[in-house]
């Protein structure tokens, strides 16, 4: 709910405002606040104002909410109150505290003065949402920073401190404390310097003073074209810049206008909105009792100290957070303690921590070797060889030896952690916490929920999620949960388009083309191709997985598990990760295609990417309708984080809805129903089929 408070001290109005949390500029506000303003104008005993946020934040800016909506026209816009405050014969100050960002920066570029806490920041974060500032932001910065000070700002979309500005009209003052007074001060003398005849000063009235305009620009440009290849807002935040500062002020707003409108019309902003409100959707749990609590974690211990195992315990080292390490063998243990500080050396040598910060956080690093030595922690992770029979040897101990009350955590990527659960006393206390490698920078963390896991120990594994700075998104128990039970419909699509005819390389250009970071065959190398195979072998036992994948299993029979063996799909060089066509995977794929009498067929680049993609968007409806993954975005989230799908196409369901899923349902019948064609496979999922016949959409999203 927005508020508008409107108070005098001596001859100067404060209008204090609030729409928590972040005093969003929605509809409601900016009406207040006109109102306020105009109130203000016309009172002949004000001779100046102060804006002011009054719960500790000036403004994050434009309520997201209402992008492309009928809310977002809705009089007043910021557009009229930044017009106003143009107008307005009496000086304002903006007071910030907080951030000031986006059109909250907007706003208070819009007056006449700002004077700012030390520890506030300011931004215009629009980039990242495909778009460029709108209210102004594109034609004042530049004037009161300098048009180069400018473009990074807003191309790097960063929060940056007010004291970086400090030198600069951004801000006429900087303060320790007692901000409302400072606020009030400057606008008392400001309102002495009209009342002398002084001008009031405005930032559309700022001279641009750039000697070599043209040359700055275009090196903006090609820079942005390298850096941001996919996006149009960069480049489009560079022109609004460039014709603002050529034909002024006015013309400036008008052409920022029209380029906001055709980047909030555009595929990508609407892709980077619906990834916005993922992120903030994704903590959200349906039926978690609003009052749980989570339970205290003051250290933890990762069980295995391989490359997993060191990753997981990175992230809680970096959070300030005790970390016993254990593992059964001394030398592997050593290995794993080297190698934790190796990577902290690594950020020492890259400036991005300091030497006493590192030494603090081996200090966190307890290494052990026996499990009575973590009997006392509040959160244990397994991080141990993918086999159910070694998961269930460590639950067993850890059932017997860790204290009650503790939190005991798998990494299985694949594994059923209600059996898991069911080996212990305490199935309540079991989760699974599947971290994605390399897990000190994979921003992905899927948490698994048991049937009987505690909502307390949900609600603490979404608390720690944050505190080490993961995505969390919540999954159900199936083979492979959400990521990897959607990767191997994608993988099964990639080895049957080999079998027909396609090439490993044709298939990863083509789906790198469409803007995966890399395709399957190169992604299998860098993971190790012999991961997929063991779990093939236990789905080939259970009778889950009754298509043999000849060609794959064959190579990993030769040992090529990719490139740690510097051979798999591709053949590699040693200190050269790039990948080269291999003969021998071409003679294998030749023979095995003859063994099954196949004739190979042309594949076009376009058949690869939608048999791929569908893949995937056919198993998410399926999780979907099984209640593992709560919601479509959620499943978005985990392919944008964890598995590489191009983040200006929003995750593959909301890539569906762009598509339409009338489309989508209908291609996927095509491929059914090809020569050869697997009718079974591409039989859409009831939920999709439902979606498509109604004209609806996983996501909200459209065309």
């Amino acid at each position: 709910m927005s508020n508008v408070d409107y108070s005098i001290r001596g001859r100067i109005a404060v209008i204090a405002f609030q729409a928590p949390p972040v005093n969003s500029l929605g509809f409601n506000l900016r009406d207040g606040l006109l109102a306020a303003l105009e109130r203000g104008a016309a009172d002949p005993a004000v001779d100046g104002l102060v804006l002011i946020g009054s719960n500790g934040t000036f403004s994050a800016g434009a309520d997201i909410r209402e992008f492309g909506s009928a809310a977002m026209q809705r009089g007043p816009s910021l557009w009229t109150l930044n017009a106003l405050l143009d107008s307005l014969p009496k000086p304002v100050v903006a007071a910030i505290e907080g951030v000031a960002l986006g059109g909250g920066l907007e706003l208070a570029m819009s007056c006449h003065h700002r004077v700012a806490l030390a520890t506030a920041k300011v931004g215009l974060p629009e980039v990242k949402l495909g778009l460029l500032p709108g209210a102004g932001g594109t034609q004042r910065l530049p004037r009161l920073i300098g048009i180069e000070n400018a473009l990074n700002v807003m191309l790097s979309g960063e929060p940056l401190s007010v004291g970086l500005f400090a030198k600069s009209p951004l801000v006429d003052a900087v303060v320790e404390a007692d901000l409302i007074s400072a606020a009030v001060k400057l606008a008392e003398t400001s309102a002495a310097a009209v009342k002398a005849g002084q001008p009031l000063p405005r930032a559309r009235d700022q001279k641009i003073r750039e000697p070599d305009l043209e040359a700055l620009l275009q090196f903006a440009r090609n820079t942005a074209k390298t850096a941001f290849k996919e996006y149009p807002a960069p480049l489009s935040i560079i022109d609004a810049v460039g014709f603002g500062a050529k034909n002024g002020f006015d013309a400036g707003l008008l052409e920022e206008g029209r380029l906001f409108r055709q980047l909030m019309d555009g595929s990508v902003s609407a892709a980077l909105r619906h990834i916005f409100f993922a992120e903030r959707a994704a903590s959200r749990i349906a039926d978690l009792p609003a009052d749980v609590r989570p339970r205290a974690v003051q250290r933890i211990a990762v069980i295995g100290a391989g490359t997993m195992g060191t990753g997981i315990s990175i992230n809680f080292l970096n959070a300030g957070i005790e970390v016993r390490l254990l593992e059964l063998n001394k030398d592997a243990l050593d290995r794993g303690v080297a190698r934790i500080r190796e990577v902290f050396e690594g950020q020492v040598k890259k400036g991005k921590l300091d030497a006493a910060k590192l030494e603090t956080r081996m200090a966190l690093l307890k290494p052990v070797l026996a499990y009575e030595d973590i009997a006392d922690v509040d959160l244990v992770i397994e991080a141990v060889f993918e086999e159910m029979s070694v998961k269930e040897q460590v639950f067993t101990k850890l059932d017997s030896v860790v204290k009650p009350g503790a939190i005991l955590a798998t990494n299985t990527s694949t594994l059923d952690v209600d059996h898991i659960a069911a080996i212990t006393k305490r199935p309540q206390d079991v989760i699974g916490l599947h971290f994605f490698s390399p897990a000190n920078v994979m921003k992905l963390l899927e948490v698994v929920r048991g049937a009987k896991t505690a909502p307390d120990v949900l609600a603490t594994a979404m608390t720690l999620a944050k505190k080490i700075k993961k995505t969390a998104v919540v999954s159900g128990v199936c083979d492979g949960f959400i990521g990897n039970r959607m990767i191997n419909q994608y993988s099964a699509q990639a080895m049957a388009m080999v079998n027909e005819g396609a090439s490993p390389e044709q298939i990863d250009k083509a789906v790198e083309k469409f803007g995966f970071a890399m395709g399957p065959f190169r992604m299998g190398d860098l993971a190790g191709n012999d991961i997929g195979w063991h779990i093939r072998k236990r789905q080939y036992a259970a009778g889950t997985l009754t298509r043999k994948q000849v060609i794959a299993d064959r190579l990993c029979e030769m040992g090529r598990f990719g490139q740690k063996t510097g051979s798999g799909w591709y053949d590699y060089k040693k200190g050269d990760r790039t990948a080269y066509p291999s003969p021998v995977v071409a003679q294998i794929i030749e023979e095995a295609r003859a063994a099954a009498g196949i004739t190979p067929r042309k594949i076009d680049a376009s058949e690869i990417v939608d048999r791929l993609v569908y893949a995937l968007v056919n198993e998410g409806a399926r999780i979907l309708e099984e209640k593992i993954a709560q919601r479509a975005s959620d499943i978005d989230l985990v392919y944008l984080t964890g598995y590489g799908f191009p983040i200006w196409r929003g995750g593959p369901m909301r890539y569906a809805d762009s598509q339409t899923l009338y489309e989508v349902a209908r291609r996927m019948r095509a491929f059914g129903a090809q020569p050869g064609g697997d009718n079974d496979f591409w039989t859409p999922a009831p939920l999709l089929a439902r979606l498509a016949a109604e004209g609806g959409s996983f996501t909200g999203g459209a065309a």
